[in-house]
This record gives structure tokens, sequence and C-alpha cells, in this order.
């Protein structure tokens, strides 16, 4: 028997289609559902390495997690990483096969990429009751419809019944609702069950008239209005949900447990990849963590971090374009705290020899760590346990980069068998290791360590445990679901469908 399912569309990107999606399942899983996510495709440098080695999108990770399952290679079959203004490398089934341009992806290679989709979800659909997918953009843009596989096209082949997700905070979503109905085909519009209004702010009764004469003007009710909530912006896929100069997922920085805050400053690099590694610090009480890109703002920084890179060398060469090399050697020089974090940490390092990511050949590096890296054609896709500063820490590795560590001291003893990884000389870290902050007692020692080379009178918090915080905050989406949307009438669309007879709103896809 096959599972009921549900798209979740959105009017445009960041509409909140990744959040609804983690809210409806995590809703489910609590009624006794057993329930999966699905993303047939998705473009987005914030990836994840499930327990296989399987390289899936960071979005749908958490989707998982909110059904309260593991994540595997099945819940996100295609995955496109940009490398640049025009190509990016395609991730099937979790593994690399190569870069394409995206007029070469949708010109042909794309739709053959739809069987490998559609097996998939048929896998998931005979597994769990119920399979809530998410689409990509908007299902409206009509320029791709002929060779779309995540919106109206994955929707058709597999007869599911489409909720339109709309960002009421942005203006406009009458307008977005009706519109993206009314440049879908005849047969599109028919899948197309109704909307969800999102982040909404204020007294609900004086939408209900627009409501209403939407009803009138689509034949689709609204399923639901979600009020807009502070810091629910986890892991999202398509990039940074802040100004690059605001505080990381608006987050609220609560009362230290020392006297002193804790400043840490994230150079906003170019192709910058799972930023998602700084949610851990923010979730500390005490630290601000903010994203910069001049040199002057890490003046009064106590932990200056180097993030993750689809493009390392490119991003080298914009740290010393914007002035933040130099400041960075002037940190080392001083003895003040430098975490380099995969491609970060390969910044770091003396040289980088790249015939595969840039094609660049051998760049000299900012020579901050005895390290030498050489990009290797395979991917390494792993998820280590090991322990640093006396903690147990585990993490997950995506990286093409292979690092030759030349002196300093190891930061991480790999317990997998694979030796030690990263280095550290004075008070400068680098790691392969992406998720490593998420270890409780880790983080905390490490922050420990980065308050005393500070002078920061700053004491971690005892009991901050950043996977109960993600647990509370899955919570607040499956609340958000529960309280303010019909959950009645959604179970029916996972269950049977779209209703039948839902009238045609014209003029409909251009021919």
């Amino acid at each position: 028997m096959t599972g009921g399912g549900l798209l979740v569309a959105g009017t445009t990107s960041d509409a909140g289609k990744s959040v609804v999606t983690a809210g409806i399942c995590r809703w489910l899983v609590r009624q006794g559902v057993k329930v999966a996510p699905f993303k047939a495709q998705n473009m987005s440098l914030n990836s994840f390495v499930t327990r296989e080695g399987a390289e899936i999108g960071r979005a749908q990770a958490m989707q998982a997690q909110a059904c309260r399952i593991e994540p595997t290679a099945l819940m996100n079959p295609v995955l496109l990483k940009p490398g640049g203004e025009r190509s990016s490398q395609v991730v099937l089934l979790g593994r690399p096969v190569g870069e394409m341009s995206a007029r070469g992806y949708h010109g042909g290679r794309q739709q053959r990429l739809l069987d490998t989709v559609l097996d998939s979800l048929a896998q998931l659909r005979a597994t769990y009751d119920a399979v809530i997918c998410e689409g990509a953009g908007s299902p409206a843009e009509i320029n791709l419809r002929r060779t779309d596989i995540v919106n109206m096209g994955i929707a058709r082949n597999a007869s599911l019944p489409v909720l339109v997700v709309g960002d009421i905070d942005r203006g406009g979503v009458f307008a977005s609702f009706f519109g993206t109905v009314a440049l879908l085909s005849p047969e599109d519009q028919e899948l197309v069950a109704g909307f969800l209004v999102n982040k909404f702010r204020g007294d609900v009764s004086l939408l209900e008239p627009g409501l209403d004469m939407l009803h009138g003007l689509t034949g689709r009710h609204t399923y639901g209005v979600l009020p807009f909530r502070h810091g629910l912006g986890i892991d999202e896929e398509d990039g940074l949900a802040v100004s690059l100069r605001g505080a990381v997922r608006e987050s609220a920085v609560t009362a230290p447990v020392g006297e002193d805050v804790l400043r840490i400053a994230v150079c906003a690099v170019p192709l910058m990849s799972n930023f998602t590694d700084v949610d851990a610090l923010a979730a500390e009480p005490g630290v601000v963590v903010r994203f910069v890109d001049r040199p002057e703002e890490l003046a009064d920084a106590d932990l200056v971090v180097v993030p993750g890179t689809r493009g390392t060398v490119r991003a080298l060469g914009w740290l010393r374009e914007r002035g933040l090399a130099d400041a960075l050697l002037r940190r080392a020089a001083e003895g003040r705290p430098v975490l380099g974090i995969c491609g970060g940490y390969q910044i770091l390092g003396e040289r980088i020899d790249d015939d595969v990511e840039s094609r660049a050949g051998r760049v000299d590096g900012l020579g901050l760590l005895p390290v030498r890296v050489r990009f290797a054609r395979e991917k390494t896709l792993e998820r280590p346990v090991g322990k640093a500063l006396g903690e147990s820490v585990e993490g997950y590795e995506i990286h093409h980069g292979v690092a030759d560590v030349r002196g300093g001291e190891a930061f991480v003893s790999d317990d997998g068998g694979h030796g030690l990884d990263g280095c550290r000389v004075g008070q400068t870290w680098g790691t392969h290791w992406h998720g490593s902050l998420e270890s409780d007692g880790f983080r905390r020692a490490f922050l420990r360590e980065v308050a005393a080379a500070a002078g920061r009178r700053f004491v971690p918090a005892p009991d901050t445990s950043f996977a109960a915080l993600r647990e509370e905050q899955l919570d607040r989406l499956g609340d958000l679901i529960e309280q303010h949307a019909d959950t009645d009438a959604l179970w029916r669309l996972v269950e049977s469908g779209a209703p039948p007879g839902l009238p045609f709103v014209p003029p409909g896809a251009p021919a």
C-alpha cells in the first residue's frame, strides 16, 4: 500500500516551505503517523552527511529530525551545489556526479533525473504512512515548467496535492496566491488544493475578508494563518536568512553566566557553506555571533571564524582583497583566537593545490597553520567521532581537499581509525569537521580556551544542550501547525489528495 503525500510549494523562495514542511512533519509524528520528508531537487551550499555517507540538503536532515527518523539519500535525491554564477556540482543520491551549467541542466539533464526522483519518492511512500514533500522556488516559474521535477512536475507524476505557502510579511500575498494558480495549466491547477499564510502579524479577523475573497476568486480554501515567530529559521537551504551584519538567527543574546560576553565574528566569504556550524555558538548564553565583511569588524572580536566555502581559492582571494587576510595575520601574531572550518581551515594553511574546484593550480594560503592541501577528485563524505580538548566530539566531513599536516598540535583524535584531524598552532585552530560545535562538552571547553586567550571573564553555561534546543524549535514548529492550521483538512489532503472539482483560474499557463 502506498502512503499518503503532500507537496508544500511556495509563492517565492524563502516563503517558509522548509519550516512549514518540518512543522507538518513534527505535528504528524506527534499524532503517531510514520512520516518522512522529501525534496526532489535542492539547490544549497548547506548540506549534511547521512549515516551511510550520502550528502543531502541540511534542510531535509532537519526535517528528518522533525520526523524522528534518520535522514537518507532518498529524502533529497538531487542536490545542486553552486560553484559560481552559472555552474553547480550535481550530487545524485548523495554522490557528486559532475559539474553542470544551469543551461545544460535545464536543457535536458534535469528531465533525465526524473526517474530517479520518482523512484526515491515511491520507495519512501512504500515505507511510510505519509511523505511531506517540499517544493523549490515557485511552481509558477513558467520558463522552467517543461523540465520541472521538484514542483508541479513531481506533483503531476506522483498525484500529490499541493499546498501553496505565502509570506505575508513581504506584502502582496493575495496577488501572489492568485497569480501562482492563474499561471498554471488546467492539469496543474487541479492539484493545487489551497493556501497557507505564513508570518502574519496582528489581528487575524482583519485578514479574513481577504481570505474569503481569495476563495471566491480561486475556489480554494486557506488551510491556516501562521503567526510571525522570531528565531524559527533553522537550517535554511538557499542562503543566509539574516543580514551579513545581523546577529545569527535573529536570536536575542541571553545574559552571560560569567561577567563578560564573548564576541564572535564570522567572515562572510563567497559561496559560504554550512554556516549553521556557528548556530551552536549563538545558542550559548552571553555569546554574540555576527557575520562580517570588513577588517575593522574583527577588531573587537574575541574569536574570528573562517567558515566553510564551496570556493576555497575564491574565498582566499576575497579575504585578501578586503584586507581581512591581513587582519587575520595580525590576530594570529598577537595570539588572538582564529578558527577555520573545512574550506576556512584550508585557507589558513601554507598552500593549496587545486586542479579540481577552482583549477587554479598551486596557490599560497595564509600560512597560519603548517598544512598543505591537495584537492582530490573524490569527495570525502564521512561522519567521524573522536575526542578534542578532553571531550567527546562528532561531526561530518564534506570536502575535496586533503590536508597534509606538517607540524603544530592535532586538533581532534578520531575514534574511527582515520588518525587525527585538524591542526592547532597557538590560538589558531583548524578542522575539516562540520558540526563539531554541536557537541556540548567540546563547545564549552573550546569557548573556555577562547575566553582565556581573549582575556574575557566569560563562563560557558553548564547546562546548554544544543540538541535539546533544536528539539524545542521543532516542537514550536509543530505547535504552529497544530494551533493555527486546519489539521483535519490537512490530513484529508495527505490521505486522499486534492479535492475534486477545483475550478480553473484563467488565463492558465501559456501554450
